[in-house]
């Protein structure tokens, strides 16, 4: 009877089982992240790049003393404006500002504007993308 129970009591094979055990959990736990890490990476970068906006007009406008920028999204995402700049600053506009796949829309920006004088505008959404130029107000 001792000699059945014998094999319970050796100590020698534990050690190699538990330590390959330990270390295929961390190379799976390792792989899982990694794995997930890439997936959401990868799904951002490729919105971002998705992202496709113009300006297709720029109006200045004297009677309301505004600037109307017509955007249309040509991207395969929807597009949401987070913030507008003329000449570098930031500028208020009606908020949420948002286009979805192939459409287009007017958004007025209040600015005082000078006749005759160049201006940079740049159209900033929530992704990071800018799009904008230098207008002559005419």
């Amino acid at each position: 009877m001792a000699k059945k129970f014998r094999c319970f009591h050796d100590k020698r094979g534990i050690t190699p089982v538990l330590s390959n055990l330990l270390l295929t959990v961390v190379a799976v736990t390792a792989m899982s992240i990694a794995t997930t890490a890439t997936y959401v990476i990868t799904n951002n970068l490729r919105e971002t790049m998705s992202e496709r906006i113009i300006i297709e007009d720029l109006w200045f406008n004297n009677s309301t003393g505004s600037i109307s920028i017509y955007l249309r999204n040509i991207g395969k995402v929807a597009v949401h404006v987070s913030s507008i700049y003329v000449n570098h600053t930031a500028q208020a506009f009606k908020k949420p500002f948002s286009l979805e796949i192939g459409k287009h829309g007017w958004l007025n920006v209040s600015y005082s504007w000078v006749l005759g004088e160049l201006h940079y505008i740049d159209v900033v959404t929530t992704r990071g993308t800018h799009v904008g130029g230098y207008y002559k107000a005419l």
